[in-house]
C-alpha cells in the first residue's frame, strides 16, 4: 500500500487543501496518509508565501528530501501551494528532485501529474488558475472529526500593496450556493457538528444561487444554521472593508455563530493603511467593533499587524497602539514587515531600521498579551458550551473541546462525549489552555446510552 506524508505551512486555507490532496490521492492511486517519512512513498509540501524568505525554507526542505528520495528508488517529491504558484517551472530547475509542482487550484489534477511525472520521467507542472474547477472534481468530503473546514471562496482581489496571495492564489471567486450546502450536508450527515467557513476574503463572498441572486456571508451563515446536527459556525478570514452591517447583525441574531472574530487590521495609521491600499480607515474599523461589541459584548477579538512597514513613524506606531487599546483584542499574529518579491510594497525604500522594528513589535505583543490574559481570566467561574472534540493531551481520562471563544477548554469526562457539546465550568487558566469540571450536556444533546441535558 503506497504512503503518502504531507507537510503543511501557512494558514487553514493550505489545511483544508491538504486533506483534500490525501482524499484526491486514496481515491485515484490508494496512498494512505503517514506521519513517518520512511514508510512513506510521496511527500508532497504544500507551501506558503505569506511569511518571510518562504522560497528558501522550501527549497532548504527540498534539499533534505533529495537525500530521502535518493535512499530509495520509486520514491516521489511534489511542492505545492502558493510558493509553487510563485516559483513554477523554477522549482523544478533549483531542485532536479522534485516531480510535481502544482498551484491551490489545481490540486485536484494531482492523479494525471502523478501519471505524468512517472511516464516520462521528467517534472509535471500545472499553476493555472482555472476558475473554481477543483470542487467539482474533489472526492465526496469526509468526515475526520466532529469539526470540519468548508471552502467557500478562492482568491482575492484586494491587491494589498505588501501582500502574495492575489498572484499565488488568483482573483476572489465564490463557490455556488448549492455546492456549499450540499458539502455541509454531506459532513453534518457524517457526524460534523461545527464548520470553519474559509477564504482568503471569506466575508465578501458571494454565491451563486438558483434564482440569479447572490448570497452573500451573513445569508449563508443563516441558512446553515437551519442544518439540524450542526451546532456551531465560524468563519476565518475577514476583511474590514467587506465587514458589513448585515453580518455584525448575524452575531447577535444567530447563536449558532461562534463569538470570536478575527479581522485583520494591519495598523492603525491611516497614513499607513492608504499606502497599504487596505480601503478603510482607522475611524472606520473602530466604528464597527464598537457596534460589534454592542451586540455581542462577549466576543472575542483577534488580529494581523505589520510592524515597521516602509516610513512607518513614531506617531505611526503609536496610532497602531491606540487602537489596540481602543479594539482591546485578545489575541494577534504580529509580524515585522519584509518585503515580498513581486508586491507594490517591495518597490518602497523600507527605511525602518530593524532594531527599531523589532522594538515596536515586542511592545506591540505584550500590549495584547496583556488583553488576551485579562480576557481569559474573565472565564473562571463561568460555564462555557464547547464541542467535545477529542482526548486531552494532558491524559488521565481528561477531555478537550473549544469554547465559543477558541479556547481549549480540558476536563474529565467519558469518551462518550466526544462529538457532543457539553456545558464546563471553567475553574483554572494554564498556559494555552484552560481547565474544567463537566456540569451538563449542552441543551439538546443525547448521548447514545439515551442520557440527555
Amino acid at each position: 500500500m503506497s504512503k503518502l506524508l504531507i507537510k503543511t505551512f501557512g494558514c487553514q486555507m493550505n489545511e483544508y487543501d491538504s486533506s483534500k490532496m490525501a482524499d484526491v490521492l486514496k481515491a485515484s492511486h490508494g496512498y494512505e496518509l503517514t506521519s513517518d517519512p520512511e514508510a512513506a512513498d510521496l511527500v508532497l509540501l504544500n507551501t506558503c508565501s505569506v511569511r518571510e524568505k518562504a522560497s528558501e525554507k522550501v527549497f532548504s526542505e527540498l534539499g533534505r528530501l533529495k537525500e530521502w528520495k535518493d535512499a530509495k528508488p520509486g520514491r516521489l517529491v511534489g511542492v505545492g501551494g502558493c510558493v509553487a504558484s510563485q516559483e513554477g517551472d523554477a522549482i523544478a530547475r533549483r531542485a532536479p528532485a522534485v516531480d510535481l509542482v502544482f498551484g491551490p487550484q489545481t490540486l485536484h489534477r494531482l492523479p494525471q501529474l502523478l501519471d505524468q511525472a512517472r511516464r516520462t520521467l521528467k517534472p509535471a507542472v500545472d499553476i493555472r488558475f482555472p476558475e473554481i474547477e477543483k470542487f467539482d472534481h474533489l472526492p465526496e468530503p469526509r468526515k475526520e472529526g466532529p469539526t470540519a473546514f468548508v471552502s467557500i471562496m478562492e482568491g482575492c482581489s484586494k491587491y494589498c500593496t505588501f501582500c502574495i496571495v492575489p498572484y499565488t492564489r488568483g482573483e476572489e471567486v465564490s463557490r455556488p450556493l448549492d455546492d456549499v450546502l450540499a458539502e455541509v450536508d454531506s459532513l453534518v450527515s457524517q457526524g460534523v457538528r461545527e464548520v470553519t467557513l474559509l477564504g482568503q476574503n471569506v466575508n465578501a463572498y458571494q454565491g451563486a444561487m438558483a434564482d440569479g441572486s447572490n448570497c452573500d456571508l451573513a445569508l449563508l451563515i443563516h441558512i446553515l444554521a437551519r442544518f439540524d446536527g450542526l451546532g456551531r459556525i465560524r468563519f476565518t478570514t475577514s476583511h474590514p472593508a467587506h465587514f458589513t452591517d448585515a453580518l455584525i447583525d448575524t452575531y447577535a441574531s444567530q447563536p449558532k455563530l461562534a463569538g470570536v472574530l478575527h479581522l485583520p487590521v494591519q495598523s492603525g495609521s491611516d497614513r499607513i493603511l492608504g499606502m497599504m491600499k487596505r480601503g478603510y480607515t482607522r475611524a472606520e474599523f473602530l466604528a464597527k467593533i464598537a457596534r460589534l461589541r454592542a451586540l455581542r459584548p462577549d466576543i472575542a477579538l483577534s488580529s494581523d499587524f505589520i510592524v515597521g512597514f516602509p516610513s512607518e513613524s513614531d506617531a505611526d506606531f503609536e496610532a497602531t497602539m491606540e487602537l489596540i487599546e481602543a479594539a482591546r483584542f485578545d489575541s494577534a499574529y504580529s509580524f515585522v514587515y519584509s518585503p515580498r518579491p513581486g508586491t507594490p510594497a517591495a518597490n518602497l525604500r523600507d527605511g525602518v531600521p530593524p532594531e527599531v522594528k523589532q522594538a515596536r513589535l515586542e511592545r506591540l505583543q505584550a500590549h495584547i498579551r496583556d488583553f488576551g490574559i485579562a480576557y481569559t481570566e474573565r472565564l473562571i467561574g463561568t460555564t462555557q458550551t464547547v464541542l467535545v472534540e477529542k482526548a486531552s493531551r494532558w491524559g488521565n481520562g481528561q477531555l478537550a473541546g473549544k469554547t465559543h471563544c477558541n479556547r481549549w477548554l480540558n476536563f474529565d469526562g467519558s469518551e462518550q462525549l466526544i462529538g457532543h457539546f457539553a456545558d464546563v465550568r471553567v475553574e483554572e487558566v494554564l498556559t494555552n489552555s484552560l481547565r474544567g469540571s463537566f456540569v451538563a450536556l449542552a441543551a439538546g444533546e443525547t448521548l447514545a446510552s439515551g442520557v440527555s441535558a
